[in-house]
């Protein structure tokens, strides 16, 4: 069985690892978004080092976002 990822919690202390994390998470939700192709992966920033990653239907499938709180 195949588990389908919608949303991941990004927790860093350096900017190296919000990269890295961030672009492991893009892929981990591009593979999830193309089962249903309805929609986009948006990125939240919360807090310094605190980010959100996850499949929004405000944002079109094939397309990433970014939000800054």
């Amino acid at each position: 069985m195949v588990t389908l990822t919608e949303r991941i919690d990004i927790y860093v202390n350096t900017r190296n690892d919000l990269d890295h994390r961030l672009a492991a998470a893009v892929r981990d939700l591009q593979e999830t978004a193309l089962y249903a192709r309805t929609r986009g992966i948006l990125i939240t920033r919360h807090q310094p080092g605190h980010y959100t990653a996850e499949l929004s239907d405000q944002v079109p499938f094939g397309m990433t976002r970014e939000l800054f709180r």
